[in-house]
């Protein structure tokens, strides 16, 4: 089941991805100078899933595994928007 094929990410691309990182870093800390109300924490933790995806995909090389891993590695973000989703409710109603 597992490929033994090695695979290399060029340097080039991986500086790429590392500036968006530090972009999207800057981001999340600009958020919080605009009052959003409930919504900065929501800004800040979606921009925090995308950094997650981007580390995930090109750092740790999950856009070369199986499609069954990366599924699975989908659905534990899911997981957690739910458990965010169901906190922000109760928060809410309380």
């Amino acid at each position: 089941m597992a490929n033994n094929t090695t695979h290399t990410t060029e340097y080039r691309v991986l500086a790429k991805v590392l500036l968006v990182l530090m972009f999207l870093t800057f981001l999340t800390i600009s958020v919080t100078a605009f009052h959003l109300g409930p919504f900065t924490v929501t800004v800040a933790l979606l921009i925090a899933g995308l950094k997650g995806f981007l580390v995930l995909s090109n750092f740790m090389h999950l856009k070369y595994e199986s499609l069954l891993l990366r599924i699975l590695v989908g659905m534990v973000f899911v997981l957690f928007a739910v458990i965010v989703l169901i906190t922000f409710i109760d928060y809410a109603y309380r």
